[in-house]
């Protein structure tokens, strides 16, 4: 299993991505969705979300995450805080892995930090920091989970949807003095801001 990534400045874009890796056959148990816009779902009851996550569900249910119609598609994300990035909307595998099985670790905010969940499930550290810092700038990340086969495919749907380049994203991030995304630092006030982004790449 491999796990591919692709971080949205637009969070329709995120969201007709994963409808697509829906389609083509990504289980929901191997899909994730992370959102810094706070604008873009009705987040469920942290209750909701902390028993699932505890019992361990799978088929996306664990989070909440819904893939049906447009309409519905993200409706059952839960709010939760990650230090560094403040409040986001979250479901799937990523947020089990980040959260373990303790229901009081979801509710208070992810401990061990982001970079580390994301490393566990797989994603290259380098990756992690960009796709922390585009978070903390308003934007979502999705990751499946997938086999071999399968990883040509899913590339192919997040760019077709407008997945940034994390290697440019990466160099516009450093031309304004950013060495790493900082775990410790302050979010910003603006979570939900993609304006806040994209006026870095372009500054």
């Amino acid at each position: 299993m491999q796990t591919i990534s692709g971080l949205f400045d637009s969070y329709a874009d995120a969201s007709v991505a994963l409808r697509d890796l829906h389609a083509a056959g990504i289980a929901n148990a191997d899909l994730s969705v992370i959102s810094g816009d706070q604008s873009a779902a009705e987040p469920a009851k942290p209750s909701h979300l902390a028993v699932d996550v505890a019992d361990g569900t799978e088929g996306g249910a664990g989070a909440g995450l819904v893939l049906g119609g447009a309409g519905g598609l993200l409706a059952g994300l839960g709010l939760i805080a990650i230090p560094g990035i403040g409040p986001v909307l979250a479901g799937g595998w990523l947020l089990a892995t980040a959260a373990g099985a303790t229901a009081g670790t979801v509710l208070g905010g992810i401990a061990g930090g982001i970079i580390g969940a994301m490393v566990a499930g797989g994603v290259p550290e380098e990756d992690a920091h960009v796709y922390s810092e585009g978070l903390r700038r308003g934007g979502t990340l999705v990751s499946a989970r997938v086999d071999d086969g399968q990883v040509d495919q899913v590339k192919a749907i997040l760019d077709d949807n407008d997945a940034v380049d994390v290697a440019a994203r990466r160099a516009d991030f450093e031309r304004e003095g950013w060495t790493g995304f900082d775990e410790t630092g302050a979010p910003l006030t603006t979570v939900n801001s993609v304006a806040a982004m994209n006026q870095a790449t372009i500054g």
